[in-house]
């Protein structure tokens, strides 16, 4: 059976393809002279810094709405499982 992809899949997936046309293009404007070659290279590498940046919001914020840990989440090497401990003891703690 088929696994049905994600939010998350798809937005991988789009900026990798985002990604390798912004460095194909990124190359053939650096390699050719053509009207308005420095103003595409310019924004292609703007855009190589800005796409993965933006890609790593859209997870982060998913993952604020379904309260599920993700790779973009700021807690590093704890487990769905951990962050739920913690938060129990915090509200122990405030109780």
């Amino acid at each position: 059976m088929k696994k049905k992809k994600t939010a998350k899949q798809i937005a991988a997936i789009v900026c990798i393809v985002l990604l390798v046309a912004l460095y194909l293009i990124t190359l053939l404007s650096a390699i050719f002279a053509f009207p308005g070659w420095q103003r595409l290279f310019s924004g292609c590498l703007i855009c190589t810094v800005a796409v993965p940046i933006l890609l790593w919001i859209f997870i982060w914020l998913y993952e604020q709405f379904e309260q599920k840990h993700t790779i973009a989440s700021f807690d590093i090497g704890q487990t769905d499982a951990d962050r739920t401990q913690n938060e129990d003891e915090a509200n122990a703690a405030q109780n």
